[in-house]
């Protein structure tokens, strides 16, 4: 449905062969190109703008791990000795209550990272982290991290920015909760997803992977009903246009 907003490189010779850095990149990188492993962490916002020699010591600390649809790379109040940058695919931040209620904190795309929270004050983790599509992980150790940072301090400031971001975001959260209704939040919250994956179209901002009334429930700390009604005033309001029912939705230009 649509919204509208009124291997390294396979090589011929041995591995024994191959000079001491290509070594550390088969086993660090685990078959996957090199190149496109550089390229996921320079655009990343937490390794923004860093130099090519940063960029290259980050290479050859990170280790890739594979993971499938459903899998908890994170559980809530684990132990956090690495941090992570998705590759490839989503990851899903998530709380849950004691009585099984889900509240989604933020999907997660590529080039994003989480998980630095828990190697600064070294407390367990605060949310669990699921993938909900198969997703390639770049995975960063606490130690490779800190000596990382001494060698290139301007990661430290990347990473203070960032985090700074996200208190803002959460910042914003807190405010909608307690100052917006059902509908202004679930307004805000689909803008926000043609923001970030969408587009613009003749009618308004489209969201190309529609959620379901669930999953917009888990986003906005609502229940599916509520949902539901709320979803239907907004288009009889002609504020969305909902197309079809696989994957996009319009937000309308007003």
């Amino acid at each position: 449905m649509t919204f509208g907003t009124a291997r390294p490189a396979s090589s011929t010779a041995p591995v024994s062969s191959l000079p001491v850095r290509s070594l550390t990149e088969a086993r660090a990188i685990g078959g996957e190109d090199p190149a496109r492993i550089r390229a996921t962490i320079a655009r990343a916002p937490l390794f923004a703008a860093l130099p090519i020699s940063a960029i290259e010591d980050l290479t050859q600390r990170i280790v890739v791990k594979k993971v499938v649809v459903g899998a908890a790379i994170v559980t809530q109040d684990e132990p956090g000795d690495a941090m992570f940058v998705i590759m490839s695919g989503r990851v899903k931040v998530v709380m849950f209550g004691e009585n099984g209620r889900e509240v989604t904190l933020s999907i997660l795309r590529n080039g994003e990272s989480f998980g630095e929270m828990s190697l600064f004050d070294q407390g367990p983790r605060s949310a669990h982290c699921l993938a909900i599509e198969p997703t390639t992980l770049l995975v960063l150790s606490r130690e490779d991290l800190m000596r990382h940072m001494q060698a290139h301090p301007r990661t430290s400031v990347n990473l203070l920015g960032e985090m700074a971001r996200r208190l803002r975001r959460a910042d914003e959260t807190i405010a909608q909760l307690a100052l917006c209704d059902v509908n202004e939040r679930l307004i805000f919250r689909l803008v926000a997803l043609g923001r970030e994956e969408g587009a613009s179209g003749p009618d308004g901002l489209v969201v190309r992977r529609r959620p379901t009334q669930q999953e917009l429930a888990n986003m906005i700390g609502s229940c599916r009903e509520t949902i539901s009604r709320a979803f239907n005033q907004l288009a009889r309001d002609g504020l969305i246009i909902p197309r079809g029912r696989s994957q996009k939705g319009c937000l309308t230009r007003h």
